[in-house]
């Protein structure tokens, strides 16, 4: 248990607002893994944590949360119990006794939609700014295993919605019917996958089912967000895992259409995809994870390399490649050139004819995806390229020839 966010727990407690530790600092401690952030849930309003936190900011238009910083640079997510407003719950749960540090209704929370559901109904969240209490906040929750509360002071696992038997079977399940949760946030699609591979657990059949049926709703998801969704896949260390469930599912083909037919061929080209995915996992596991432009390149770079082989201008057909998957994913220019700049940079590192490349800012990035798709094909890194790695670990800088006066 993080002792900051311990501090805030017991400090809100202390001046007679209920909090508990959520989602996946919970899930993850459960685990016995080490959460990446630990966040906090409060009957406190934004406003009241602020006064509360000398150290705090209040940030967000739509939905306001409380930041409260560290002087390490940790951040503390605090947000105030909220409540779908397009739902209501049959029955509110009891508590039984605990017998194990673990609080939970008699049976999940049934949730029951105010909507209709019906297949043309437009379903997506739009506003959830609405506060409620902790039933009703773990409900509107995505996935059981992320619904679960922890109370500090009793040393208890609050569970509303059945995360707990999921989370001990390792099963990812949607809070409430999977296809209207699905509809409400189509992101969730590539959360649900997300988890399952990072956290090793099966996807429940219905779950399964309702992402093959739903995935086209993706389109309708915020663009940015379906980038850095899969961005997450190869950061988290699961990147092979989780696009191999992208690909078996057809969720890939509605985001990336250009790889996902690429690797339906099966070509040897399509298993070095896999590869070099694989060895991503094994950089995270030793904590030296490359930047997104190499993620991106290494991923791409079989369709791409495709794409330009052969052609007169391969720059134009650069350009024809990355235009609708831009389009789609809302892919930032500098992004975009500075995959150009490692795509182009690959034909000089494998002839070792390096000649100015090495005064490149993006040197260090090249070599990186340049040793990752040689490992990936089975071969032995150049020694020079290791002294190179360590030479230009910062890019230097070109020096200006001095003009001689006339």
């Amino acid at each position: 248990m993080d002792p900051d966010a311990a501090k805030v727990l017991r400090r809100l407690t202390r001046y007679g607002h209920t909090a508990y530790l959520v989602g996946g600092g919970v899930r993850d401690l459960l685990l016995d893994r080490t959460p990446k952030d630990f966040d906090v849930a409060t009957s406190a309003l934004p406003q009241e944590v602020r006064r509360l936190f000398r150290n705090c900011r209040v940030i967000g238009r739509r939905f306001r949360l409380a930041h409260i910083l560290f002087s390490d640079g940790k951040i503390i997510e605090t947000a105030t119990f909220r409540r779908d407003p397009a739902q209501r719950i049959e029955s509110l749960p009891g508590v039984i006794a605990p017998g194990i540090p673990l609080v939970r209704g008699p049976k999940p929370v049934k949730l029951v939609p105010i909507t209709d559901g019906s297949a043309d109904e437009d379903l997506l969240i739009r506003n959830d700014n609405v506060f409620g209490a902790p039933y009703e906040d773990a409900v509107r929750r995505d996935f059981t295993i992320n619904g679960l509360f922890y109370d500090l002071e009793r040393g208890q696992v609050i569970d509303y919605v059945g995360g707990m038997p999921d989370l001990l079977h390792g099963v990812v399940r949607s809070v409430g019917d999977p296809a209207v949760r699905l509809r409400e946030d189509p992101i969730r699609i590539l959360r649900a996958i997300k988890f399952s591979a990072r956290l090793d657990m099966g996807i429940d059949p219905d779950l399964y089912d309702a992402i093959v049926r739903h995935k086209s709703d993706l389109g309708r998801a915020a663009k940015p967000r379906l980038l850095e969704e899969l961005l997450r896949f190869m950061r988290g260390g699961a990147g092979h895992r989780s696009y191999f469930l992208s690909w078996d599912t057809g969720v890939l083909a509605e985001l990336l259409p250009e790889l996902a037919a690429f690797l339906d061929d099966d070509a040897p080209e399509a298993g070095l995809t896999w590869a070099r995915l694989a060895l991503i996992d094994a950089m995270h596991a030793q904590g030296e994870l490359p930047s997104d432009a190499v993620l991106l390149s290494a991923l791409l770079l079989g369709p791409l390399e495709e794409a330009i082989e052969g052609v007169r201008d391969p720059s134009r057909a650069f350009e024809d490649f990355m235009f609708e998957l831009t389009q789609r994913l809302t892919l930032p220019r500098r992004l975009k050139d500075r995959v150009r700049a490692l795509l182009a940079s690959q034909r000089r590192l494998r002839s070792g004819k390096l000649g100015t490349l090495p005064r490149r800012d993006y040197f260090p990035e090249a070599l990186a995806l340049f040793m990752i798709d040689h490992q990936a094909r089975g071969e032995k890194v150049p020694d020079w390229a290791f002294q190179e790695s360590g030479v230009s670990a910062a890019p230097s800088r070109r020096r200006r020839r001095r003009r001689t006066p006339r």
